[in-house]
């Protein structure tokens, strides 16, 4: 996978020391964004796409990676020792600019290294930057880990009108 890293924009730093190099995915990465979601647990891909999926194909991945690089961006993030995919994270914005939702997933075995946090500080930055007036994530009750990362963050939990299973973190950029 180490021709897929190209055009690195962001080093980033976990809590655990793991350096990850990461960048705007493009279309020609639909296939390694295939194998990567094949090495996320059954449990953080439900989590992530909010229903069960075995694999993930052409139909999840295709607005991963077609998508117009202001209003909606995946990053794609690279352990920097090895140049393996080990992290996507997605930021949508609304048309105004006044919400946008984030989603993250990590690979397996480096899940409790640091990586979703310093990915989601990158989509919050990245935020900020175009202007979003709130930054959210729409997460299942029961995905704890995500829940606890994201309040400390900064972000906000509120009920999910209209479905208990769900629950919304918000945080106020401006």
């Amino acid at each position: 996978m180490n021709d897929q890293i190209q055009d690195i924009a962001y080093r980033l730093n976990t809590r655990s020391g793991v350096i990850i190099d990461a960048r705007a995915a493009e279309p020609g990465d639909e296939a390694a964004l295939e194998a990567f979601f094949d090495k996320v647990s059954d449990e953080d891909r439900r989590f992530r796409f909010l229903t069960a999926h075995r694999h993930v194909g052409h139909e999840q991945l295709k607005p991963m990676v077609e998508v117009d690089h202001f209003r909606s961006e995946t990053f794609l993030a690279f352990d920097d020792a090895n140049k393996e995919l080990v992290a996507t994270g997605m930021l949508a914005c609304d048309n105004d600019l006044d919400t946008a939702e984030v989603a993250i997933s990590v690979r397996a075995d480096y899940k409790g290294k640091g990586v979703a946090w310093a990915v989601l500080g990158l989509l919050a930055e990245e935020a900020k930057k175009r202007g979003v007036r709130e930054v959210i994530s729409i997460e299942d009750r029961d995905n704890h880990e995500a829940i606890a990362l994201e309040r400390e963050r900064g972000f906000v939990p509120r009920a999910c009108e209209g479905d208990a299973h769900l629950v919304i973190l918000a945080k106020t950029l401006r």
